[in-house]
């Protein structure tokens, strides 16, 4: 019987469990919003809401005690700066899981968490997608792909040149 037991262990031990959550806490705090599976965000929203309510009292202990849990001082530097302000007035319900559908290999619920006031610009931040070309700096020309262009991008020039 499993009298007493109110968490799910998915099939983890607790220090792995931890870790797991705390990655996933960081990931949610840098993007506001991740997509995991269904078990994993119901089980993240609490460990998560504990996060966001204490870093409403910006002290040196409360830095201390998420620096702990997430290891990462940006993540707690946003925290502490964004999110915290952004949350103040809110009692709790920072957090919202939203059903996805299902894993197209394993068929395993998916889910999206999101926080509730989310900057829409924050998703994807590290991806290497969005790069910004600075307007000094020279912008290279591609090279041709086939023969057929190069051949005649230098019919160009010379039609140029003349």
């Amino acid at each position: 019987m499993r009298h007493g037991f109110k968490k799910r262990t998915l099939n983890r031990k607790i220090a792995h469990r931890r870790a797991l959550f705390a990655n996933m806490a960081a990931a949610l705090i840098k993007h506001e919003q991740i997509k995991t599976t269904l078990p994993k965000a119901k089980e993240l929203r609490p460990v998560f809401e504990k996060l966001v309510t204490k870093s409403k009292e910006n002290t040196l202990h409360v830095r201390r005690q998420l620096l702990s849990f997430l290891r990462d001082e940006k993540m707690v530097e946003k925290l502490l700066s964004v999110l915290g302000p952004r949350y103040k007035e809110r009692k709790g319900g920072y957090v919202r899981v939203l059903k996805a559908g299902f894993r197209f290999g394993d068929c395993a619920p998916m889910a999206i968490v999101e926080l509730v006031d989310r900057d829409v610009t924050a998703k994807g931040q590290d991806s290497g997608q969005i790069v910004e070309v600075e307007a000094d700096a020279p912008v290279a020309e591609e090279a041709p792909k086939t023969k057929k262009a190069s051949k005649s991008a230098k019919a160009k020039e010379e039609a140029k040149a003349e």
